[in-house]
């Protein structure tokens, strides 16, 4: 465990002077705060409390931001190191590949938790503040925060992924990208414009939940915005998720899953990698 939290806070020094990471972290934490204020103003429903609204705007957000960040953070960190020959000497210490994998994902890991709980936990304080201490929410907001870092270390997952795969960092790069792309945006286009030209012919609803659960960001998505009634009723998706037989054991099962594949392919590709 020392030998892993030497590496940790390597990465972790070496993350917070990225000037893009840090501007994507100020980014975040401007526009938690941005989203949560508006969240705060008086709304429609008589069950979605502040935090609620919060919830389904800072949900979107993550949705982009946070996988984005994760992947800023990972798509280099094997593939630089090779490139560099600082691999070569890090692996003449008395440390493994594991360790080394394992020790970089602490210290990725540790640098969204310090982005999301300063920027969504300060927004959640100025709230509470704002609101005279009402903390009505607060279990939806706190559930968004921990989905956040996991959907965050799933994309660090699969940038490592990348990372051992591919011989130079342009392409990490490039790759990087596109699976922000597909996981983000197109996957989501594709399947909804599936679901318009088939006009529930063959496309039902039981498949059509099977195939939003392939991605994490649309289970990130179905997590937070149906688990909680406050945010569910404001999000409009109040009884979508039960009515569909997806419980939030099974929507945490599948986040964790996609955080354990890639990771294991990732370590298994990195310990076949010749030097």
């Amino acid at each position: 465990m020392k030998l892993l939290w030497v590496l940790a806070l390597k990465e972790l020094r070496d993350g917070l002077r990225n000037r893009w990471i840090a501007a994507a972290i100020l980014l975040l934490g401007a526009l938690a705060l941005s989203l949560s204020m508006l969240g705060s103003a008086p709304t429609g429903s008589l069950r979605a409390s502040a935090l609620d609204i919060s919830v389904i705007s800072l949900a979107s957000l993550s949705v982009y931001l946070i996988p984005l960040i994760a992947l800023m953070l990972s798509f280099d960190s094997m593939v630089g190191d090779f490139e560099r020959g600082t691999m070569m000497l890090l692996l003449t210490y008395p440390v493994t590949r594991g360790q080394v994998m394992m020790g970089k994902l602490l210290g990725h890991v540790l640098i969204l938790f310090i982005a999301i709980l300063t920027g969504y936990g300060g927004a959640l304080l100025i709230m509470i503040a704002l609101g005279d201490g009402n903390t009505e929410g607060w279990q939806a907001y706190g559930v968004m925060m921990l989905s956040s870092l996991l959907l965050g270390a799933i994309f660090i997952a699969l940038g490592y992924l990348i990372s051992v795969l591919v011989r130079e960092r342009a392409t990490a790069a490039g790759a990087a990208i596109g699976l922000w792309l597909v996981f983000v945006i197109l996957y989501d286009l594709v399947l909804f414009g599936a679901l318009l030209l088939d006009e529930g012919q063959a496309i039902g609803q039981q498949l059509f939940t099977v195939l939003m659960l392939v991605s994490p960001t649309d289970t990130y998505r179905i997590l937070n915005l149906s688990l909680f009634d406050g945010v569910s009723q404001a999000a409009g998706l109040a009884g979508v998720a039960a009515g569909a037989g997806m419980s939030s054991y099974l929507l945490v099962s599948l986040m964790l899953l996609w955080l354990v594949a890639p990771l294991s392919l990732a370590l298994y590709a990195f310990q076949r990698r010749e030097l």
